[in-house]
């Protein structure tokens, strides 16, 4: 009876995956009638450098290039490619407009979450005075610690390299105690109600706090959110959900502040944040890609996302043993993520294994694995004696970097690498 239900349960998945066995099918069939005409879809700028394009299901990645600009964002900036503008200008009035569309006091264009972590440490050691300005990273004289709530990270050399010293918390208390009259800032990527308790710290002691939400949009209300309560500075990262220029972001909070982390950044000669630049191109950009995303039917492009997971869940899930899921991180690249597991041991087929293959095939394809290749090895991130974590027992996909018609790519090759892998396993 168990063995009459399993085929039962494998002959359902093969029916409803069959609709995608035939795209596949015919989609094969069109790219050998191209092959043979001499018409390779897959050349581009890339490839003809001799550099492969990716497949990429591992989320808004930097090494791996962020995310894909909205159409609107690059044609804003192709316009504001034809003329010449004063850039502090330009700054002062996209930060007006970014009041207008967050409710915050004011807003920057920065050279990512990192150079928005630089400005708005110079901002709180510096303030405007182009005395400090110009003495930073040399903190003699100034107030120059900031309080990392919950220990290091690996983006924290942002902060370090504006001269501050960093200081290590890991609780509520802890924070409290560490304030003193060399505190310039509190840093934290705290969330929800430890995020509450944070800033209710930070107000208690009149200390300017930071939040790091790199990943923080989508939802696009988190830019609201965040000025409703009364944060001092916040930042994105403009190339990862906001679907902006790579290497843009938003510093958004006091007005005062954010005009000190104006004048310790670039075009500013002297300024520590002065190379980190930001081209008229790249904040048009991240303006529109904000502006875009207020106007977006979130829940159409949800629906969308689920929808190329779903696709990929079909065809593995047609492979015996093969279990998948699907949820939303509660923290960053807040997409529906699809979640494949198998038995590595019985298989002697691992999860490092799987992501080599898919690493290693034509196309690339890059899933959220063990391992991080951007990662300084010697990095160690917040509590410095916490214990390895084993190994992950599953891979995961993200919905929202997958473009629309390659989740059939996807399926269809990994489908069959845990397919030889599941019948090598029963030989």
């Amino acid at each position: 009876m168990r063995i009459r239900n399993s085929s039962r349960r494998s002959f359902v998945k093969l029916l409803a995956a069959a609709p995608l066995l035939s795209q596949i099918a015919a989609r094969d069939l069109y790219a050998q009638a191209a092959s043979a005409m001499g018409k390779d879809p897959r050349q581009n700028v890339y490839t003809r450098l001799g550099v492969k394009t990716v497949i990429n299901c591992r989320g808004t990645w930097t090494y791996l290039s962020g995310s894909l600009e909205f159409p609107e964002v690059r044609q804003a900036q192709l316009e504001a490619s034809e003329y010449f503008v004063n850039m502090l200008e330009l700054q002062r009035a996209v930060g007006r407009r970014l009041s207008e569309l967050t409710g915050a006091e004011s807003g920057i264009i920065t050279s990512g979450s990192a150079g928005a972590m630089a400005a708005a440490t110079a901002a709180c050691m510096a303030g405007s005075d182009d005395k400090y300005i110009w003495q930073l990273p040399d903190t003699t004289g100034l107030k120059h610690e900031v309080i990392m709530v919950g220990g290091r990270s690996a983006f924290d050399s942002a902060i370090r390299l504006t001269g501050a010293k960093l200081v290590l918390t890991y609780s509520p208390e802890e924070l409290a105690n560490a304030i003193n009259e060399n505190t310039a800032m509190i840093y934290t990527t705290d969330l929800g109600e430890k995020l509450q308790r944070v800033v209710a710290i930070a107000k208690q002691h009149k200390i300017p706090m930071l939040l790091d939400d790199a990943a923080g949009i989508p939802p696009a209300d988190n830019a609201r959110l965040y000025a409703r309560m009364g944060i001092d500075l916040y930042c994105f990262s403009g190339g990862k959900g906001l679907c902006g220029p790579q290497c843009s972001g938003l510093l958004l909070g006091r007005k005062d502040l954010i005009e000190s982390a104006l004048l310790n950044s670039s075009p500013r000669e002297g300024a520590v944040c002065r190379p980190m630049k930001v081209g008229k191109e790249e904040v048009i950009g991240c303006l529109t890609a904000l502006e875009t995303w207020l106007k977006l039917d979130e829940k159409k492009l949800y629906d969308e996302w689920n929808g190329r997971i779903d696709r990929i869940r079909k065809l593995v899930e047609t492979v015996p043993g093969v279990k998948t899921d699907t949820y939303i991180p509660d923290d960053g690249n807040r997409y529906p993520t699809l979640k494949i597991s198998w038995d590595q041991q019985a298989w002697r087929f691992s999860i490092a294994d799987c992501v080599q293959e898919l690493r290693a095939g034509d196309p690339v394809i890059e899933v959220l694995g063990a391992d991080n290749p951007s990662l300084v090895k010697t990095v160690r991130e917040g509590q410095p004696n916490r214990k390895e974590h084993k190994g992950p027992d599953h891979i995961e996909l993200v919905s929202m970097t997958i473009k629309p018609g390659e989740e059939i790519i996807v399926g269809q090759r990994l489908r069959a690498i845990l397919g030889a892998a599941q019948k090598k396993s029963a030989a």
